[in-house]
């Protein structure tokens, strides 16, 4: 490929600045087809982003002969189907996370990129982002020596929608649509990372729960994980606190200090050593996923490697599933 000229399957709200625009960004690329199945907002999408063509149906999206590579960005239970359509077509496919809704369904879209020969990339975009890089390159200079213990928490109040007289919870937290709840959706990034910074996690077991009984979806899931290199990690998800005891923090416990971090809501790096107190702050850029498209999209044109694929994204689901005992 020259031109990588993108259709979004799925132009909800993760496309409008997270990722939409910055297929306009990124050299050599462009967005030209959007599809939802309300076609009243396909087509509102189009007009406020500019993109010449709208749909609102999928197989016309995919079947498009100026779209040569698809963005599914839908909720994951038909991320699967989509993928495989798309692909069969003849067109690499970029997959929001998480990949699917379970490691089988994810497994299903690997074998049929071999199939085709066809590339999968997934939606995994800490692997691109300076924040994360610079978590990565701590790890790798030993700046806290070796890793011993990851530790991670994430502990949030009920989204607004989920309590109240009338809720209203979102697909998020219905299974049969999304895989899981809150877990599945943000653990996902955590596992992610975690493989890419530390490698493989070999095994990985826990326990799921639902406490307070707002929605279907498991509300708490506390887990054990061992990674292929002898690092041991825990991790505690809950999302019904008070909003006081809101916390996102992970810790890199190592031989010689700690790294702490943040997954989704502050810029800050602390390291701790022996030496002293070292603080780094790296803000996202304004499209987050705009460093790994351009990354994306140098691989289509043979000038690169993504470093997110079908192969590392479904693993995400396959650790979820060991600690949900799905």
């Amino acid at each position: 490929m020259d031109q990588i000229k993108w259709g979004i399957i799925g132009c909800g709200n993760v496309t409008e600045v997270k990722s939409g625009p910055a297929f306009n960004k990124v050299p050599n690329s462009s967005l030209v087809a959007v599809m939802r199945r309300d076609g009243e907002q396909a087509a509102d999408y189009s007009m406020r982003h500019g993109v010449p063509k709208w749909y609102d149906d999928v197989d016309d999206l995919i079947n498009d002969p100026d779209v040569n590579a698809v963005y599914i960005a839908t909720p994951p239970d038909v991320h699967t189907d989509y993928a495989i359509r798309a692909m069969k077509a003849g067109k690499p496919v970029y997959i929001e996370k998480p990949m699917a809704r379970n490691w089988a369904e994810c497994d299903a879209v690997i074998q049929m990129g071999k199939q085709t020969g066809l590339p999968v990339f997934v939606a995994f975009y800490r692997r691109s982002l300076p924040y994360f890089l610079k978590v990565k390159e701590l790890i790798d200079t030993k700046a806290i020596g070796d890793i011993r213990l990851v530790n991670i928490q994430l502990h949030w109040q009920p989204y607004a929608e989920e309590v109240g007289e009338n809720p209203q919870p979102r697909w998020r937290v219905f299974p049969e649509i999304s895989g899981g709840g809150h877990f599945h959706d943000l653990a996902s990034h955590q596992f992610d990372f975690l493989e890419f910074a530390l490698g493989p996690i070999k095994t990985a077991q826990g326990f799921a729960r639902n406490q307070a009984g707002l929605y279907e979806a498991d509300d708490i899931v506390i887990a054990n994980f061992e990674f292929e290199s002898g690092v041991l990690g825990t991790g505690s998800w809950c999302y019904t606190v008070n909003k006081e005891q809101r916390i996102d923090e992970a810790q890199l416990i190592g031989s010689e200090g700690k790294i702490t971090f943040h997954y989704f809501e502050k810029f800050t790096i602390k390291v701790e050593t022996a030496a002293g107190v070292e603080e780094f702050n790296l803000p996202y850029p304004p499209h987050v996923q705009q460093p790994m498209i351009e990354e994306i999209v140098k691989e289509l044109r043979g000038e690169g490697k993504s470093p997110s694929t079908g192969e590392t994204g479904g693993r995400a689901n396959l650790i979820m599933d060991w600690i949900t005992a799905k």
